[in-house]
């Protein structure tokens, strides 16, 4: 054999993977596919588990969650070119006692490589005075303030030796649109351009976030359970969405 043959022979093999490889990960245009975001709820590195695990603030203090549910919505991807696609009706409630709830499947997303997300933690202004509405906001699922005309965005209940209130209850309700006691938070996340969300019609990639339940409690105020065990709107529940919205959520992996 010639040594021109020779190296083509060596040659031919590599070629034909690098050629399968670029393809697999080419973007068809004007083409739509899925992905899923996975919820992972914790506290402070454990697993939540309602009801029966006591955990601890940043005080110090013990605490049990019997309740853990919130709202994630508006979800927006970017690409590193800067263009975005805001995700229509991208409203979900996420909780801890429906573990189907915890993994939720996004649709007709523009295929390409996305290196940004962003969610409103809560439901927007408009959403909040729209009426009646089905589905994730619908009211029959207990995140409806009938007499305050507004969504509860993210709700905590349990207990505390600390608690001041009957029988030792926790109850943090935040929510609210209106200054100077608006709790709408934003999330968003930098995802490694190296490893993007690569949307494709032939692959179904996953987000996997990890969610802190205690960072209610700190992040800019540490709250003793003792001084505050129960807000429902308020003030008090925008020192809890200030601080939850510096450490609720934390993007852990993607799986593509």
């Amino acid at each position: 054999m010639k040594l021109s043959q020779y190296l083509l022979a060596l040659l031919c093999p590599i070629i034909m993977l690098s050629s399968c490889k670029k393809n697999d990960d080419a973007v068809t245009a004007d083409t739509k596919s899925s992905f899923t975001i996975e919820f992972e709820h914790q506290v402070n590195g454990a697993a939540l588990s309602l009801n029966t695990t006591r955990y601890k603030n940043a005080k110090g203090e013990d605490f049990s969650i019997s309740t853990f549910k919130y709202y994630v919505s508006n979800i927006k991807l970017t690409k590193a070119d800067g263009t975005s696609y805001l995700i229509p009706e991208s409203y979900f409630l996420i909780d801890e006692s429906k573990s189907t709830s915890k993994t939720i499947t996004l649709t007709d997303v523009p295929t390409g490589d996305y290196t940004r997300i962003e969610y409103t933690i809560g439901v927007d202004y408009a959403r909040n005075f729209a009426g009646a509405q089905t589905g994730a906001l619908d009211p029959i699922n207990g995140m409806f303030w009938t007499w305050n005309s507004g969504y509860i965005f993210v709700k905590l209940e349990g207990t505390s030796p600390l608690s001041t209130a009957t029988g030792k209850a926790l109850t943090f309700h935040i929510g609210g649109v209106l200054d100077p006691n608006n709790t709408i938070r934003t999330f968003s996340a930098e995802i490694n351009a190296a490893n993007p969300l690569r949307v494709r019609t032939d692959a179904k990639p996953n987000m996997h976030f990890i969610v802190n339940a205690a960072s209610l409690f700190t992040g800019v105020t540490d709250i003793s359970f003792a001084t505050l065990n129960f807000t429902m709107g308020g003030a008090n529940s925008v020192v809890v969405a200030d601080n939850y919205a510096k450490g609720l959520f934390r993007l852990d992996h993607i799986h593509n």
